[in-house]
């Protein structure tokens, strides 16, 4: 693929090699090569300050539940090419989308509430999903990327579950 990009105006679909991806905007179509696999500090790099200065960036489980959504969304281009992975593919962006809202959420109600703790509590549940999805889809992507999202799904658990402990022992 060797790091193609290329722009079209047409409204014919073109694209079927699994490593590249395409994105529509008004009748331009962009074709980007997704041979290399993206790493936390190259993506972070590219986050908004907007999004960083929020409070919840500094739980490291935020900004790994927004680059963990980043991956699935870039899986779920490999899913839908599968009739199977379709439905795969919509349950685990809601899943993965599900973590960062939840932790969002409960930064909006307070750290300090009971709210908080139950958004954290929801926000492991959707990380628990989306690692069931990804074994789930085990059959369509790589045992690399499924090994990764694993692990970074256990990361996440591990890192909202300390934050829920921290939380309950402070305020027992």
């Amino acid at each position: 693929c060797m790091n193609v990009r290329m722009y079209e105006c047409t409204n014919v679909r073109m694209c079927e090699c699994a490593n590249v991806r395409m994105h529509e905007c008004a009748n331009v179509r962009m074709y980007e090569c997704m041979e290399e696999e993206m790493n936390f500090e190259e993506w972070k790099q590219g986050v908004p300050e907007r999004i960083k200065a929020d409070p919840q960036w500094k739980f490291y489980a935020y900004p790994k539940a927004l680059f963990l959504y980043e991956l699935v969304w870039r899986d779920c281009e490999k899913l839908m090419q599968d009739r199977r992975g379709r439905a795969i593919a919509e349950q685990i962006i809601d899943s993965a989308g599900s973590i960062c809202a939840n932790i969002e959420e409960g930064y909006g109600r307070g750290i300090g509430t009971k709210s908080y703790l139950y958004f954290l509590r929801v926000a492991i549940g959707s990380a628990r999903e989306t690692k069931g999805w990804y074994f789930r889809s085990r059959r369509l992507l790589s045992a690399e990327v499924l090994e990764h999202r694993l692990a970074l799904a256990d990361e996440i658990i591990a890192l909202i579950a300390t934050e829920m402990a921290r939380h309950q022992k402070s305020h027992s």
